[in-house]
C-alpha cells in the first residue's frame, strides 16, 4: 500500500490535468460560435490525454487492483459525463445556437409599437394580433404539408421562389431515398421583430419559435410509419425568421382574405390551383399585391434586418423606377433553385426558360460529361443561408446586369448514375449568380413576388424544359423582358475580376453574344464586400476549399494532413468532415480555384485574414499558409498579403 500511496500521487497531476484539458474545450467552443456554434474537432487533444491516462491506470490495475479498477471506474464516468452533457457537438451545441438566435431577434416593445403604428398610418384596419394569428394558422398547415409532401394546400401563401425552395427540397429528399418525418409540433410564440417600408414593398418579419421530433426515414415508409419513427426521435426547439411581403396602399380586409378561403382582392370564393390566379377577378394571389406573402424563412442564428447597400441600384432605377430589391432577389433565389434542380436530374434543359442560351450550354456540356463516364451530380440537403444583391450595371446600349450573392450548403458530390449517393459532408458554398435582362425592360410590378411567369402572357411557367411559353408561344430565357440566369461564379472568381478590372464602359449587344467573364467591369462589382465573412460557414468553406486543393494532384502528405488538423482544430471544424473533403477532392465543389489565377490570389488573401484575426500569425499558422499558398501557387505574394494587415 505504501508503494501504491507513492504512485497515486504521480497519476493525481495526469488526472487533473486531463480533466482540466477537458473543461477549456468546451470554452473554446462556446467562444467560437459566431452566428451558429462551433462543432469542434472530433479528434482533440483532450481525447489523447485521456487515452494516455487510461494506459498509465491500466499499469496500477494489475500492480494494485483494489485502487487501480475503482479509479479507472471513476475516470471513464467522467469522462463519459463530458461526452454526453459538456462536450460541444451535442447538447450545448444546440443551447449556444438557440441563445445566438434570441439575441439575434431581440427587439423592444417600443421598436415593436414603431413598426406597428407606421403601417397602420397607411392601413388603418392593420391589428398585429390579425397578422399574427395567421401566421398560427400557416405553421401547421405547413408543417402538415411538408410532412405529406403535398405543397398544393399552402401554395397560395408563398412567393413563387418560396415554393420552388420547398418543392425542389422534397425533390432531392425523394432522390436520396428519404423522407421527413416529424411530430409532436408545438409552437410556442410568434412576434414582430421588425419590419421594412418602402415604396414597392412592406416587409414584415415575425419571429416563430416552436418544437418537435423530427427525423429521416426511407422514402417508402407511410405516413403512420414516419409518425411512429419521429415519435421516438427528442424534441427540438427552434427559432426562424418569416417574412411577409405586401404592396404599400394594400388594406387589411377583415374575415376576406385566402385564410377564409377568399380571394384576397374581390372576396369571391378561392378554390385554388396550380395558376394561383382568381378566376373572377384575375389577381395572382400570392403577388403580395392585396395581402401578406411568405417570402422567405430564415434560421434565426442568420438572421440579419439591416439591409447592404447595392452598387448601381440609383441608375438601374433610373432607367427601371420599379426595380426593387424585394422581386430582384426573390427571382434568383428561383433561378437559384431551378438550377440546382437541373443538376440533380441530370437535364440542363430544367433552366430552359429561365436561362440564356450560352449559360444552358455550358450547363448542358458539364452534365452530359458526366453522363458518357457514366456520372452524376448529387446535391443533397441543400439550404439557402442568404441572398444578396451586390451590384446592378446598367449598358444602355444592350443588356443589364444583376450580381447577386447567394450563400448556401449541400452535401454535394459526383458518384456513380445508380449507385446509392456517396457519403459525404455538408459543405458551405459562396456564388455569385449574374442575371442579365435587357436594357428598357421593366419590372412587372403588378405580379409582385410571383415570379415564375411568363412576362409575356403571365401564365405560370411549367418547368418542362420547353424554351417557349406553353400558352401564348414566346420565346423564354432570351432576357428580352425578365431578369435570366447569365453565369454563376465562384465567390473568389468574381471577387478576382472586381479587383483586377475598371469600369470600362462596355456593353452587350445582344442576348446571344452576351458579355463573357473576362469582359465583366469589376468596378462595377465594388460593393461584394471584399473582407472575408469571419463565421463558421465560411471557416468551414474555406478549410474544404484548401483539402479539396491539396487532394486535386492525388497526394497528400503527412506534414499536409497535420497542417489541415491544426486549422481544423484552431477554427474549430469537425477533423472527419475535412478527411472526407481530402478523400472526396474536387467533387465537393463544381469548380475547383485554379493554380496562379486571380482568383487563387483571392482565396489566399482570404486565408491570411482568418489566421489574423487574433492579429498575429504564429509558427504553426505561417507553415499552414505557406502550404496553401504553394499549392495555390501564389507564394510571391504571402508576404505582402501579411503585412497588408
Amino acid at each position: 500500500m505504501r508503494t501504491a500511496s507513492r504512485y497515486l500521487p504521480r497519476l493525481a497531476p495526469w488526472l487533473l490535468v486531463t480533466l482540466v484539458a477537458l473543461i477549456p474545450l468546451v470554452a473554446l467552443a462556446r467562444g467560437g460560435g459566431g452566428e451558429h456554434y462551433s462543432r469542434g474537432s472530433d479528434d482533440g487533444d483532450g481525447d489523447g490525454l485521456f487515452l494516455y491516462l487510461v494506459f498509465e491506470l491500466l499499469g496500477l490495475v494489475f500492480r494494485y487492483p483494489k485502487i487501480g479498477i475503482p479509479t479507472l471506474l471513476i475516470v471513464f464516468l467522467v469522462y463519459y459525463f463530458y461526452k454526453r452533457n459538456l462536450h460541444p457537438t451535442g447538447t450545448t451545441q444546440r443551447a449556444i445556437e438557440r441563445r445566438e438566435a434570441e439575441h439575434r431577434t431581440q427587439v423592444s416593445e417600443a421598436e415593436v409599437q414603431g413598426w406597428v403604428q407606421a403601417l397602420k398610418s397607411k392601413d388603418p384596419q392593420f391589428e398585429p394580433q390579425v397578422v399574427l394569428d395567421k401566421v398560427r394558422k400557416l405553421f401547421p398547415a405547413l408543417q402538415e404539408a411538408w410532412f405529406k409532401r403535398e405543397l398544393t394546400p399552402i401554395r397560395p401563401f408563398l412567393s413563387d421562389a418560396t415554393y420552388q425552395r420547398f418543392n425542389v427540397q422534397l425533390q432531392l429528399m425523394s432522390a436520396q431515398g428519404v423522407r421527413d418525418a416529424i411530430a409532436d409540433i408545438r409552437l410556442l410564440g410568434v412576434q414582430i421583430i421588425g419590419c421594412q417600408q418602402s415604396q414597392w414593398f412592406d416587409s414584415l418579419h415575425i419571429r416563430v419559435r416552436a418544437e418537435m421530433r423530427d427525423t429521416d426515414v426511407p422514402a417508402g415508409y407511410s405516413d403512420e410509419q414516419a409518425l411512429a419513427a419521429a415519435r421516438k426521435a427528442p424534441s427540438e426547439s427552434f427559432t426562424e425568421v418569416w417574412t411577409f411581403v405586401r404592396k404599400p396602399g394594400a388594406q387589411t380586409r377583415i374575415g376576406q382574405d385566402l385564410y377564409q378561403g377568399k380571394c384576397p382582392n374581390c372576396g369571391a370564393p378561392y378554390q385554388g390551383g396550380a395558376t394561383n390566379v382568381c378566376e373572377y377577378c384575375k389577381a395572382v394571389v400570392n403577388s403580395g399585391n392585396y395581402d401578406w406573402t411568405l417570402s422567405e424563412i430564415t434560421q434565426g442564428v442568420e438572421f440579419n434586418r439591416h439591409p447592404a447597400e447595392v452598387l448601381g441600384l440609383r441608375e438601374a432605377r433610373q432607367a427601371d423606377p420599379a426595380l426593387n430589391l424585394e422581386i430582384l432577389e426573390d427571382r434568383a433565389s428561383l433561378l437559384f433553385w431551378k438550377w440546382i434542380d437541373a443538376q440533380s436530374r441530370g437535364d440542363a434543359n430544367r433552366l430552359a426558360q429561365v436561362a440564356n442560351a450560352e449559360m444552358l450550354s455550358q450547363l448542358g456540356s458539364e452534365l452530359e460529361s458526366l453522363q458518357q463516364q457514366g456520372r452524376r451530380r448529387v446535391i443533397l440537403e441543400c439550404a439557402v443561408g442568404a441572398v444578396t444583391t451586390r451590384a446592378l450595371e446598367v449598358h444602355p446600349d444592350g443588356y443589364d446586369l444583376a450580381h447577386v450573392e447567394i450563400r448556401w450548403s449541400a452535401r454535394m458530390g459526383v458518384g456513380a448514375a445508380e449507385a446509392r449517393p456517396p457519403q459525404l459532408p455538408t459543405v458551405p458554398q459562396r456564388w455569385v449568380f449574374t442575371l442579365t435582362r435587357k436594357h428598357g425592360a421593366m419590372t412587372n410590378s403588378a405580379n409582385g413576388m410571383s415570379t415564375d411567369r411568363c412576362p409575356q402572357c403571365n401564365a405560370p411557367l411549367t418547368g418542362s424544359g420547353a424554351s417557349s411559353c406553353e400558352y401564348c408561344g414566346a420565346r423564354l430565357g432570351t432576357g428580352e423582358q425578365d431578369w435570366v440566369l447569365a453565369f454563376t461564379f465562384l465567390y473568389e472568381t468574381w471577387d478576382a475580376r472586381n479587383r483586377q478590372r475598371r469600369l470600362s464602359g462596355a456593353t452587350l449587344q445582344s442576348a446571344a453574344r452576351q458579355v463573357s467573364p473576362e469582359q465583366l467591369p469589376a468596378a462595377a462589382m465594388a460593393g461584394a464586400g471584399t473582407d472575408v465573412v469571419l463565421d463558421v460557414q465560411e471557416r468551414e468553406r474555406l478549410l474544404y476549399m484548401m483539402a479539396a486543393i491539396a487532394a486535386a494532384d492525388g497526394a497528400v502528405d503527412t506534414p499536409e494532413r497535420k497542417l489541415l488538423k491544426l486549422c481544423a482544430t484552431r477554427w474549430s471544424v469537425p477533423w472527419k468532415n475535412v478527411e472526407m473533403a481530402l478523400s472526396s477532392g474536387s467533387q465537393l465543389f463544381n469548380k475547383l480555384i485554379p493554380r496562379g489565377s486571380p482568383e487563387a490570389s483571392v482565396f489566399m488573401r482570404n486565408l491570411v485574414q482568418m489566421a489574423l484575426v487574433d492579429g498575429r500569425v504564429d509558427r504553426k499558422e505561417r507553415r499552414m499558409l505557406e502550404a496553401a499558398a504553394s499549392h495555390l501557387d501564389v507564394m510571391p505574394q504571402l508576404e505582402s498579403m501579411l503585412r497588408e494587415r
